[in-house]
């Protein structure tokens, strides 16, 4: 058997197949979906950041027009709290106890917009307007709302029970060798900054459908999400103590994810105790304001950081100590972001010493979880600001001193000292090629037109690596139909990304035919056993070698049937345009034909699963580029360039998208993005009123190429790159402020985000300190 090819297989520019529906308004979304008969509901959530509560009254909000149903704490008592299971071991070998999310809360609040009941009535306007009904005692208690100043023995203590707000403490590397490092250093540089907090801000606000059939004695939930699996799993065994077959989840299209939309929320269990109760489907869709308040946040670290070097600037030793802040409760993954976030401590550098410190924090604020880089982004700006900071204490350019620290690629594979692996890598190249594209060389002269028009310049650049598509495995299936086209089904999930089209362009190589002829289904547990959800950048390095060997598969079958047909020998057989044919001749027979000569349907499937037994690793180098405008501070980044290393391009197309989007999202936090809480807990920052999104007439074009050195971890190469962009971006972005800053200035630190205000105000401090 052959196959000849076709023109959009993988590496090719492949125009997004969904895109039709989306823009001609033909997505389906949840909140788009109306079952027959079915109510909204509304989450009564605090006002309050800490207190003891009661509710002493619901019985104004049951007689009100419209409601069908109102549930408290002690009405779901019976229903799991959501738990993580992602503590990880400490120094003395234990792992720390968790904060579990309650369904709805019993008899405390511990952040604004926990939630207190939900009320159920024929339309969402009834549903709120009776839960301005229900009667509740608040005893307000001071609240912790600061990461810095949690562990103060003065603090307010989120949970008085555990004697601290301490969650837990992480220790990785060695300390005893750091400290020996650190002894016979000649130069010592030290920094202390904060990792801002992030509302993620995807385009379509979280909603959910509950519906119970009862003479299955089953469950649905229909939600937006990024991955169906992991949720029904959650869902039936934590929450509900039932079988997970009792429980269908579905996901149709979904705008946006980023992380957030991995978890399950107490609205998913809400919806579906309210339809088995009602006997009718159950709605709740979330506003603007409620994701702002609720939805798992991002970030959020006090960091201090110090180099060990010899006299030349060589790296012998890296001591990290992080805060990092877990908000109210263990949110499902919170505990495990800041742990694979410090393995990456020492990023692309050969640092043989490292002694990092972790610890979790409880606050009475949103819970943090993974956002889209989930530790990764915060570890490749501490690592990336702190070699700037050598470089200026050294007097080396910020590429000297990268380039003398860089692991070499004679020294791959390379084992750092949390464990980490990586495979391949030639930093000093992408590095090198970024410089050219960005015309390093010329920025004085640009430097000097800056100055002539009284503005002040920058530049700044960051070299990341990170991990991504950890250990494991994402099964494909695809099945001939009896048209002749071809469905894949696989247990990631699409959340913008493009999997539509890159899976098509692997399964359509196999099978010699055009990629509008594969249909790939996601988002519903009934059609597909198993899955492991999109997130870490996982999706197409393990799922598109799973569909690439599921279309081999069918490929042989397929040759097989239609030798049969033909007369011929399968290995005389090539696959072209959808059809079957003799090599040689005219003699050929279309792949509908073929499903219909098919004596099993078994002889129409093909499988594949890929198993990777270690992560990937891309990386590459951004340069950000900026003027400042010192009268108002405002930053304009007018030039951007990213070389990166992602292995192997399966779409261009799909690839500058996803580099793009990250790297909007990394800027937006270095430059505007901040989640601030008041000393009482209270989110000042819950609308687009005060948290300022990035916008596109902030950004020049951003350059952006590959150069690309295949992975040996992976089966065919590919790195990941989903969430790379938002890991270079936000370092490479303040160092070219910082950089600005210092030219003119002499200022060496400026925190996150570097808003106007914050940089007008950097500025006449160092004006009036002179």
């Amino acid at each position: 058997m052959t196959i000849v090819t076709p023109k959009f297989g993988m590496g090719a520019s492949v125009l997004r197949v969904e895109d039709q529906a989306f823009i001609t308004g033909r997505g389906r979304y949840t909140d788009d979906i109306a079952v027959p008969g079915m109510l909204h509901g509304h989450v009564l959530r605090s006002p309050v950041a800490k207190a003891s509560m009661k509710v002493t009254s619901v019985e104004a909000a049951k007689a009100a027009r419209g409601v069908h149903l109102v549930l408290t704490g002690a009405d779901v008592k019976g229903l799991g709290d959501l738990k993580s299971g992602m503590m990880q071991q400490q120094p003395d070998g234990s792992q720390a106890p968790t904060r579990d999310i309650p369904i709805l809360c019993r008899d405390r609040v511990n952040y604004v917009g926990d939630a207190v009941a939900f009320v159920v009535a024929d339309s969402r306007a009834q549903a709120q307007d009776a839960a301005e009904l229900i009667e509740v005692d608040y005893d307000s208690e001071e609240a912790a709302g600061s990461t810095a100043t949690a562990l103060d023995p003065e603090s307010p203590l989120v949970w008085p029970e555990l004697g601290t707000n301490r969650a837990f403490l992480y220790e990785l590397g060695d300390a005893v060798k750091t400290e020996a490092a650190f002894e016979r250093a000649e130069r010592i540089t030290r920094i202390d900054f904060v990792n801002n907090r992030l509302v993620c801000n995807y385009m379509e606000p979280r909603s959910a459908i509950g519906e119970w059939h009862a003479d299955e004695g089953r469950f649905q939930l229909t939600t937006g999400s990024q991955g169906v699996h992991s949720m029904r799993s959650i869902l039936a065994r934590q929450v509900f103590g039932i079988q997970p077959e009792k429980l269908r989840v579905v996901t149709p299209d979904v705008g946006g994810g980023f992380g957030p939309k991995s978890f399950v929320y107490r609205e998913h269990a809400l919806v579906l105790e309210a339809a088995r109760r009602l006997g009718r489907p159950v709605k709740w869709a979330g506003d603007r304001t409620e994701h702002f308040l609720t939805d798992a946040q991002g970030r959020d670290h006090v960091v201090t950081a110090e180099m060990a070097m010899d006299r030349d600037g060589r790296f012998l030793g890296l001591r990290i100590r992080i805060t990092a802040n877990l908000g109210a409760y263990c949110s499902q993954y919170g505990p495990f972001v800041p742990y694979i976030g410090a393995t990456m401590s020492t990023g692309a550098y050969d640092i043989d010493a490292l002694d990092a410190a972790v610890t979790g924090v409880y606050t009475n604020t949103c819970p943090v979880d993974a956002y889209r880089g989930a530790g990764r982004p915060e570890a490749a700006f501490l690592i990336e600001k702190l070699v700037d900071a050598c470089a200026h204490d050294l007097g080396l350019a910020p590429d000297e001193i990268r380039r003398g620290n860089f692991i070499k690629p004679e020294q791959f594979p390379y084992r750092t000292p949390t464990g980490r692996l990586y495979d391949v890598g030639e930093f000093a190249g992408h590095m090198e090629l970024a410089m050219e594209r960005a015309n390093w060389s010329d920025f004085p002269a640009r430097l000097a037109g800056s100055k002539a028009d009284g503005k002040i310049r920058g530049i700044g650049m960051a070299t990341y690596i990170e991990a991504c598509a950890f250990a494991g495995s994402e099964p494909a299936h695809v099945e001939l139909n009896g048209d002749g086209t071809v469905t894949l089904l696989i247990g990631t999930q699409s959340n913008g990304q493009g999997h539509a089209t890159a899976y098509a362009q692997f399964v359509a190589e196999k099978l010699g035919m055009d990629i509008a002829q594969v249909k790939v289904v996601q988002g519903d547990t009934d059609r597909l056993a198993r899955g492991g959800g999109t997130g870490g950048s996982r999706s197409i390095p393990l799922g598109g070698v799973s569909a690439a060997r599921a279309g081999e598969a069918l490929a042989e079958k397929i040759a097989r049937i239609a030798a049969d047909e033909l007369e011929a020998s399968a290995a005389d057989i090539e696959l072209i345009d959808g059809t079957a044919r003799i090599v040689g001749t005219d003699r050929s027979i279309g792949f509908a034909d073929i499903a219909k000569a098919a004596k099993r349907p078994e002889d129409l499937k093909g499988s594949g699963e890929f198993t990777q037994h270690e992560a990937t690793y891309p990386n590459g180098t951004h340069i950000c580029e900026v003027e400042i405008d010192p009268e108002t501070g405002n930053t304009e980044i007018v030039a951007y360039t990213i070389v990166d290393d992602f292995g192997v391009t399966v779409n261009p197309l799909l690839l500058a998208g996803q580099v793009h989007g990250g790297v909007v999202q990394g800027i937006g936090q270095a430059l505007s993005e901040n989640a601030v809480y008041s000393e009482d807990g209270q989110l000042l920052t819950a609308s687009f009123m005060d948290y300022a999104m990035p916008r596109a007439d902030n950004f020049p074009w951003l350059h952006f190429e590959t150069r690309n050195v295949p992975s040996t971890t992976n089966a065919l190469g590919i790195k990941g790159a989903g969430e790379a962009g938002a890991i270079g971006s936000t370092p490479a972005t303040l160092n070219a402020v910082t950089d600005a800053l210092f030219r003119a200035y002499g200022v060496r630190h400026i925190e996150m985000p570097a808003t106007p205000s914050r940089i007008w105000a950097t500025i006449q401090d160092a004006v009036a300190a002179k």
